[in-house]
Formats: structure tokens, sequence, C-alpha cells
């Protein structure tokens, strides 16, 4: 524990530069000028609007939306109604099933218990919970045969350890694969004779836990889990306390998060908000069901309400290094290594969730939170290092150290909310503002260098302050289009991505490639595997693939072509009309001042340079290749500036 505590004590220099914004009271009311806090209010104001577009269009009934910057709130913004029948306006301080936005909190809890001296990361989790002593290790096998599968039972190779539940390597599952233990745990846990209930306690459901086997050897796979669960049941021997006292007791109190439980008070129901129609789902009586009264199972995966205004002040004390106003939670190290990468390099990853998190998806796992670690093919935007989570209610957060950003949103959902949350981040870094240089008076062009502009230009991001690709260069990068994993130190291919130039090719799921260009690919990392794979556009590589049921490896030589990023980036059209030069959004995601099916006509500074003569008044600069042919659009050139490549 002492070479854990100097460890972490040499990485607070990090975060002494976070502390500036806790020297006075924090408040979760918007400012009224959020301009003074870096943002534009016309852009800010897309928030509100494309959600009331998804309010009007049934996704969900409301939204709360709040952003904080540099300790004070831009932005806090509530959005159609309180209840499906669309009756009563939705407030601010409306109260939300926050889902899997509780696992953060847990995992914040657990770390106060290793400050303390009470939990110990590298310890096995037995050593809290004897009964998880001698789980064993399911392994399913298929009968080639007969097509028949089974599950066999092996012993582990090492214990789980507290630090394995905090990074969802700990061996369990969540139990919505369709695998056969997969639904071993379904029906232990979630079917209608499961033990998540409310009228049953953590030490009921870790009892259940020990009687049924581990999905995966501890360690070797992330997979997304009730792992967290787990913890809050470690956390309740390790402090000697119930749950949810722990954490009002040492973490809500103190915080002021003062709508933050397991269930809501009657003196607050009105403030709940409903649930999407058709409930939640499962048995009457789960935990997830009903909130509107106590519960004796404190589920650390996803029991909690809050509010938008309490989880700011919860995001708020992380950004800050482990404080707010004057309160220390953690040490600003302890939150340092939360939210940095935790996965040991060789970690395979599997589960519904496998995703949202790996170098395909361009993001790590700390311990509590999935952290943007590559910025060429993440699939959000923000700074590398930012740390976010959700939950299936569609609650989304995330923090943003390197832009002093907090951003919350709260909806409620079921599943596939996915898109609102990519959206909402870059409608959020769309709206900073670009410091204003001075243009000149509008000058006279031609038709024809007018007409050399015309066309669709490709942009990697909608903000300067999201980088998602070399350069800002593309939309993506040159790859396969192979979804891989690594299984006994082979690199697998789970599954081609259609239309890609891999699948075109002929790579089938479950291929394992052996070599690229003639160099042998075995016992490389994940990360190692997809570098290797990518590279420069129409690039030539060669394979070399073995196939079950195929007697000699297969030999393939494939071009890369450009991946382009999911739901990443944004087009611009610019076209010419009675002499002028206008500029639209093609697709739904607005940059800067432009939009869809709104065409500005932007005025000429000189042969090349244009600017909008209103808004934000972005300004553009039109590049050429060496053959003089326009192939780049700059927006507002210099320190600010996006660039966008030419694609038609």
């Amino acid at each position: 524990m002492k070479s854990l505590h100097r460890r972490l004590a040499g990485l607070s220099i990090l975060w002494l530069a976070t502390l500036a914004t806790a020297a006075r009271a924090y408040t979760t009311e918007p400012m009224s000028d959020p301009e003074a806090l870096g943002f534009s209010s016309s852009r800010l104001a897309r928030i509100a609007a494309w959600q009331q577009t998804q309010v009007d269009a049934g996704a969900f009934s409301g939204a709360v939306a709040a952003i904080a910057r540099n300790g004070s709130v831009a932005y806090m913004q509530a959005v159609g109604f309180h209840d499906r029948a669309r009756t009563i306006p939705l407030q601010h301080d409306a109260i939300f099933w926050i889902a899997s936005m509780t696992k953060p909190v847990t995992s914040v809890a657990a770390m106060m218990l290793v400050e303390d001296g009470k939990l110990d990361l590298a310890a096995p989790v037995h050593q809290y919970l004897p009964e998880l002593r001698d789980m064993m290790v399911a392994v399913e096998t298929t009968d080639p045969a007969s097509g028949q599968s089974k599950l066999t039972l092996e012993p582990q190779k090492r214990p789980m350890t507290v630090e394995d539940l905090l990074r969802h390597t700990a061996g369990l599952d969540y139990g919505i694969a369709g695998t056969k233990v997969g639904r071993l745990y379904f029906k232990s846990f979630h079917g209608q004779a499961g033990v998540f209930r409310r009228d049953n306690t953590l030490a009921d459901f870790v009892s259940a836990l020990a009687r049924l086997p581990l999905v995966h050897q501890p360690g070797e796979v992330w997979d997304y889990s009730l792992a967290d669960d787990v913890l809050a049941r470690v956390i309740e021997v390790a402090s000697s306390q119930p749950f949810d006292q722990f954490l009002e007791r040492r973490l809500f109190k103190p915080l002021n998060m003062v709508d933050t439980g397991f269930f809501v008070p009657e003196a607050k129901l009105s403030r709940l908000v409903d649930p999407p129609a058709g409930g939640w789902g499962g048995p009457p009586d789960s935990v997830m069901a009903d909130v509107t009264r106590p519960t004796r199972l404190f589920s650390g995966g996803g029991g909690l309400v809050s509010t938008a205004a309490d989880y700011l002040r919860f995001g708020q004390m992380l950004l800050n290094g482990g404080e707010l106003d004057g309160v220390r939670i953690l040490s600003s190290a302890t939150v340092r290594r939360m939210t940095t990468n935790s996965r040991p390099p060789d970690i395979r990853f599997a589960g519904f969730a496998s995703g949202l998190v790996g170098p395909q998806a361009g993001s790590t796992w700390g311990l509590g939170f999935a952290v943007r670690s590559d910025a060429t093919s993440s699939v959000v935007p923000g700074s590398v290092g930012s740390f976010s989570w959700m939950g299936v209610s569609g609650t989304y957060f995330w923090v943003d150290p390197a832009e002093q950003l907090v951003v919350v949103q709260m909806i409620h959902m079921r599943g596939g909310s996915g898109p609102f949350q990519g959206m909402f981040r870059h409608l959020t870094y769309g709206a900073f503002h670009v410091p204003e240089h001075g243009v000149t008076a509008p000058v006279r062009i031609d038709a024809a260098t007018l007409a050399a502009y015309a066309g669709t230009y490709a942009f990697s991001s909608t903000s300067s302050r999201n980088k998602q690709a070399p350069n800002g260069d593309v939309h993506g990068f040159g790859g396969l289009g192979i979804n891989l994993a690594i299984e006994n130190r082979q690199v697998k291919v789970v599954s081609p991505i259609r239309g890609m130039p891999a699948a075109r090719a002929g790579i089938m799921a479950n291929d394992i490639i052996t070599h690229l260009d003639d160099e042998p690919l075995q016992g490389l990392t994940l990360d190692q595997a997809i570098k290797k794979m990518r590279g420069p556009v129409n690039t030539s590589v060669r394979l070399k693939v073995v196939r079950k049921g195929v007697e000699h490896p297969i030999d393939m030589s494939i071009v890369r072509a450009q991946v382009r990023v999911a739901g990443v980036g944004a087009d611009l059209d610019v076209t010419v009309r009675d002499g002028r030069l206008l500029v639209e959004v093609s697709g739904d995601l607005p940059v800067l001042d432009f939009e869809k099916g709104a065409a500005i006509t932007v005025a000429p500074m000189s042969s090349n340079e244009f600017f909008v003569d209103g808004g934000d008044h972005t300004r553009l600069a039109f590049l050429r290749d060496a053959t003089g042919k326009p192939t780049r659009l700059v927006l507002n050139p210099g320190p600010w500036q996006i660039t966008g490549q030419r694609i038609n």
C-alpha cells in the first residue's frame, strides 16, 4: 500500500493546474454571458434546437443539458416534457435514473477507501468476499459434427483483483450475449427469478454470483459487466457500512449532491421524469424498474438517480483533481490514475460495449471511465485525455481537462442513445467561440475563379478543439476495414466491414491473419496489429490468412482505402449563384456559421479568401495544389483553423 501511495503522489503535480477553479464556491447557475467562457451564444442555442427536433420526432420526451467551463456554468437548459403524455414542461432540476453513470460514482467510492488504506487494488477480491474464491471459468466449445455447444470448466489462472473490478477485466459479464454462460448470468440476475431485485441485498447478489462460473480468465478480457456491483459489496465489507450510507456520508453530502441516491423520496417524486414508453423492462420489482421506493440492493453498476446539476458537481470535482468547494474527495494523483489507461497491452475486448472502448474506437479504459486515447480513430470529438461514461437510460457525461470542460446530458430512453451522445458532443465543441480577426472590404472576383471553388469539402471536425484526423485532412484514415481481436496470441478477424477493401477481397470472420507483408503478426497486441493494418490511402499490403476448413494459407493483396469513422466530421457544399459564392452544410452536423438548409453567401476579401458578413464572421480560405486546382478549404485560418479536403 505504501508503494501505491508513493506512485499516486508522484503524479499529483500533473493535476495542479486544474485546482485553480476550486478556490471559490461552485454554483450550477448558468452565467448570463457564455461568451466570457469562450462559447458562441448562437451556436450554443443549437443544442436546444436539436434536442427539440428529437422530442418532436418522439426519440425522447425531454432533455436537460449542462455545460461548465473554467469552473462556471455556461449552459443549463431543459427541453421538452417531464411526462410521457407531454403535458408538463421539463425543468432543470428534473430527476433521472442515471443507470450506468452510477459506475464512475462507485469507482470514486472505491478509490476513497484505497486512499484510506482500507482497500488494496492488488488484493484478490476473495480477500473481501471469500465466497468468490473458488469460482471456475467457463469455456464454451462447439462440436463440429453436431453443431451443439457445451460448457466445460477450468480453474482460474489467477484470482480476480479489486483493480480488475474497476477496469472490467474480472472475468464477469452482464449476461446479455446469447452464449450458454451468458444465459446463465441473465437467468440468475435479470430474469423473472433473478436476484437483482429491490428486496434482496448486495450480499445476496454475491452469493448467487459465487454459484456461477466466470466468463473469462481474470485479467485477459475487457468485458463490460456486473463488476461494479461486486465492487459495491467490496466497499460495504471494507468500510463496514451499507453502500448507500457510505456514498451519502462520504460523497453526496460533502459534494452537496442533494438529489442523488438509490430512490426518490416522496417529497421529490414530482420531479422524477417518466420512464420511456414500455418502461425499462425486466421484472416489476427489479432494481431499475422502480426507483420510487426504497431498495435493499444498492446497485453499484446502475442503481442511482440524480440531476444534471448534481452530476455536474461530481464531474467538476473530478476536473478539479478530486476537490470541490474546499472539500477534498480524492487526491489529484488518484484522479489522474483513474482517468488514464489501466488496461494491459495484450487485453482482448469482448461484450456488447466493446465497440465503444478499445483501440478501434480510439479509446481506452481507466478505473471507472472510458478515456479518449487516439485522436485519429476516436468515435467522439474532444481532447485526447477526456473521460466519460453513459447509462442505458440515455444519460451521458464527459470531462475534458484540456478544455476545463464538464458536460452532462440527461434523457430517458430505452437503448440506442449513442447517436444522441455523439451529436451532443459535436454541438458542444462546435459552440466554442473563435477569436475574430479584422476583415477588409469585399472585393470583386471573376466568374471563372468563383466557379473553380464549387464542390464538396469534407471536414474531420467541426471545431478547432476537436482533432479527429492527422492535420485535419479527412474524415478518417487509410485502412483495410477489419474489426480485429487477439486470441491465443493470434490476430483474429471478428468481422470485415461491409463495402471496405478486406470484405471485397474475401476476408471472412474468424480468419487468422498470420503475416502482413511477410512479417509475422503472432504475439502482437491489438494496438500493434491495428497500427500495422493502417497506412496511407491507396497503398497495398499482402496478407497471409489461415481459414478453418482450408488446407493451405491464403495469400491476398489488398489496397488500403479511406476508413470514415461513423458519425465523425461534416461536409460543406460550395456553389455559385448569380455571381456569388454560397456555402451550406451537407448533412445534419453544423459547422461554425453554416447549417443544413440555410445557404450563406460569403463575401470575398481576396481572390481566395472570403468571410461571413454576420453571425460569428467565419473566414474561409481556398488552397490550391501544384496544378492550381482548389483542393482544400480552411475555415478561420490561423491557430484555430479547421481544414477540409475537397472530395468532388
